[in-house]
């Protein structure tokens, strides 16, 4: 088994680019295979994602919109331990996701005097209409129903809707319909991939067309996102998961193998590095990784021998100011940070989806219950995107108001502009108004 071991200061800029690019290469790599499908969807809309549901779902379906008896179904069905732990993690959401509301609300319209009889602020509202993409190609996710769900109705948002694959057996797995429940949604339609981010940016007969989509999925999906952002919001890119578990030489050697492979396991695009200057940390990992992997099932392990071939595996650095800028430069969508001094490590990260503090802070609880979005950017883009939050759901617009005093006091410095970048409209109506 090949897992990668990397010494910063030795690596060629071929390897480090291909560690920094993780697996977005393949994204590009899918393009051409996406669009004509975005195409049919958009020429033919329900009669083609009901052809793509059979060829890429092996699902019969009649109907792509989820019933209310699959509902009831549901919530009879679910095991009363998934549903109890459901509805733990989601509570810690809605609280966490509330708070941030809570903070809106104390600016949900504002303006301030800029100077006398001179007024600007802003209001904010919800984002008319969204699409919340839930993966299922490889299993389902409830989690990822509640942690877009969530912060979407807590926003107001008037129009929300799921797009997720359907099971072989034309359902949605009763996890994921109950989670919508919580999360306040019903309206779920069966088609994934980059057919249900077409019928999101188009709409067919079954499926409305929305203003933005919102939720991570494979390179496909992404794919879809790029090419038809001009037509609709593709919001924050989320792709193939990565994750960098920053240690110095208090971590435990046992428990930093495992958080490696917390993120790895998604898939074999998933990307997850140790990042320390500790050598014997590093050599303990890296020696104990491959039978870690080995004691997991398929599909995991086979997963986890592609992508520590590829993307994953330990880098070993010079000292943990190296380690701070190599994250920063990595940017992952999250960053396991266990170090002795972490009030003084974590204030440095300024590029990360999330920072998870501590030897009890394992990537699971933030991706389940703590209350923070587990929905954040990936490949890189958290030099400019943030984590998932009511703000993917709500919008700014400004305000302006001027008095007769604020109008003079203003309209020379302004017509000078106007004059200067040859606007004569934009001055006539200052000069020409009749007041």
């Amino acid at each position: 088994m090949s897992i990668g071991f990397y010494r910063l200061s030795e690596l060629d800029m071929k390897t480090k680019a291909r560690l920094m690019r993780r697996s977005e290469a393949n994204i590009d790599a899918v393009i051409a295979q996406v669009q004509p499908i975005i195409e049919d969807v958009r020429q033919n809309g329900d009669d083609a994602l009901l052809r793509y549901a059979a060829k890429f779902d092996k699902a019969e379906l009649k109907d792509l919109k989820v019933t209310e008896q699959e509902f009831i179904e549901a919530r009879k069905t679910l095991d009363p331990a998934v549903k109890a732990a459901i509805d733990h993690c989601s509570d810690n959401v809605r609280k966490f996701h509330a708070e941030q509301m809570n903070r809106v609300e104390k600016d949900r319209e504002w303006m301030v005097e800029i100077e006398k009889g001179v007024f600007a602020g802003e209001k904010i509202t919800p984002i008319s209409s969204v699409g919340l993409y839930v993966p299922g190609g490889k299993n389902q996710y409830p989690s990822a129903v509640y942690m877009l769900g969530i912060p979407a109705t807590l926003a107001g948002v008037p129009q929300i809707q799921i797009v997720t694959p359907s099971r072989s057996d034309g359902k949605i797995g009763d996890a994921l319909l109950y989670a919508a429940e919580v999360s306040g949604i019903k309206d779920i339609y069966k088609v994934g991939g980059a057919q249900a981010i077409a019928a999101l940016a188009y709409g067919t007969h079954s499926v409305p067309a929305v203003k933005k989509v919102v939720g991570p999925g494979s390179p496909y999906v992404a794919a879809a996102k790029q090419l038809l952002s001009g037509i609709i919001d593709a919001g924050m890119p989320a792709g193939p998961t990565d994750a960098l578990i920053l240690c110095d030489e208090t971590a435990n050697p046992h428990n930093t193998v495992l958080d490696v492979l917390n993120e790895a396991e998604h898939g074999d695009d998933s990307a997850a590095l140790l990042v320390t200057h500790d050598k014997k940390l590093a050599q303990y990992v890296h020696q104990n990784l491959p039978d870690a992997i080995n004691a997991l099932p398929n599909p995991q392990k086979d997963w986890l021998i592609s992508n520590m071939a590829a993307y994953s595996g330990v880098v070993l650095t010079d000292s943990m100011k190296e380690s701070i800028a190599f994250c920063n430069e990595y940017a992952a969508e999250h960053i396991l940070v266990k170090v002795g001094n972490p009030d003084e490590i974590v204030p440095q990260i300024k590029n990360a989806g999330e920072i998870l503090i501590g030897e009890y802070t394992p990537n699971s609880f933030g991706n389940y219950g703590i209350g923070v979005n587990h929905v954040l950017p990936t490949g890189g883009k958290a030099h400019t995107y943030s984590c998932t939050s009511v703000w993917d759901f709500l919008k700014r617009t400004s305000l302006s108001r001027m008095t007769e005093e604020g109008f003079h006091g203003l309209k020379d410095s302004v017509t000078a502009l106007t004059d200067y970048e040859g606007f004569p409209a934009h001055g006539n109506v200052i000069r020409n108004r009749k007041i």
